[in-house]
């Protein structure tokens, strides 16, 4: 798949995720196949103010790559000007968001705000494509509430403004993340693209990216929650595509060890006190659905020392491991 000239070996992608999709996390998800990454949003303000947290959001590898970098805000020239700084950067992509639901991001008039108002997203998307040469692309609700969808419209503006590829979230902003994406809205837009159009919204399993595919036209599917604890998704949905085969789950030894590469990951990234406190959320997450993960839970969500976590994590699988094996005896 291609978006502009930036060539990819696959279409399944990694969703931008606020404190999620960070260089670790990224970097777990490439290891299962995942062809492009996306930073967590990142404030256009803030990069061009040099304020807050913004440029450490940027921070890659060699092995981090493709990246695209999300970047949010209401004011066309800050938006401009920050593509700039990100193209400088070096980034692979750029995309635009237009789709966060976050009051704290619609009060600014950023985020999906924007899809109140399509002549501003002109404005703002022809100001961007002129400051950067790098694949653009732009990541959408369908509109602000049920009477109040628009995703065909923004989307056909969004081309005319030159955006290489466009991402929709088929879930109104009222909505959140709440009920059901409308996947036949992706449809819709497919319809009236030359451009490639990715769809997001309610992938679980490998099952669900085929039916996209198969319900949508859909170029590519982008994954977001269910790849929380499941970075194995991306390797069973790219196998799922190529043999139609069910998905595979992972073995306990290949969670166990993730999770724990995981942990090592964030404390040398992070540092010991905030590598371990960022991680508590992942193996939440790691271990849902598991027998006794609810107990596990409470008790790991109070361990503060990288050696103390590692510890209960091996405890924890082995406990598992030693169940399985006497329900294969019995």
């Amino acid at each position: 798949m291609k978006i502009g000239e930036l060539q990819l070996k696959n279409n399944v992608f990694l969703a931008p995720m606020a404190g999620i999709t960070d260089l670790v996390f990224r970097s777990i998800v490439r290891r299962f196949g995942c062809s492009l990454c996306f930073t967590e949003m990142i404030s256009a303000n803030g990069l061009v103010r040099k304020t807050g947290k913004s440029h450490r959001y940027i921070e890659s590898s060699t092995e981090d790559s493709p990246l695209g970098i999300q970047i949010f805000g209401s004011d066309p020239d800050i938006l401009s000007e920050a593509s700039k700084i990100v193209t400088d950067m070096g980034a692979d992509l750029i995309d635009i968001n237009m789709g966060c639901p976050a009051k704290k991001v619609l009060k600014t008039g950023a985020g999906a705000a924007l899809m109140k108002d399509p002549s501003k997203i002109a404005i703002v998307l022809n100001k961007v494509r002129k400051s950067t040469q790098l694949p653009l692309t732009v990541k959408i609700r369908s509109g602000w509430r049920k009477d109040k969808v628009n995703a065909v419209n923004v989307s056909v503006i969004a081309e005319d403004c030159g955006v290489d590829a466009l991402i929709l979230h088929p879930r109104t902003v009222e909505q959140g993340f709440s009920g059901m994406a409308d996947w036949e809205l992706i449809s819709r837009v497919k319809e009236r693209l030359s451009v490639p159009v990715i769809g997001s919204g309610d992938i679980r399993n490998s099952e669900d990216a085929l039916r996209m595919f198969d319900i949508t036209g859909c170029d590519g599917v982008m994954v977001g929650r269910g790849a929380l604890g499941n970075p194995w998704i991306f390797r069973d949905i790219i196998g799922y595509l190529a043999s139609d085969e069910n998905s595979s789950f992972p073995t306990l030894k290949e969670r166990e060890d993730t999770a724990r590469e995981h942990l090592d990951m964030n404390v040398c990234y992070f540092g010991k006190v905030m590598g371990v406190k960022n991680f508590r959320k992942h193996i939440l997450w790691y271990t849902k659905g598991l027998k006794g993960g609810a107990e596990f839970r409470q008790m790991v969500v109070s361990i503060d020392e990288r050696d103390d976590l590692l510890m209960a994590v091996h405890r924890y699988f082995a406990t598992l491991s030693e169940a399985d094996g006497v329900r294969q005896k019995n």
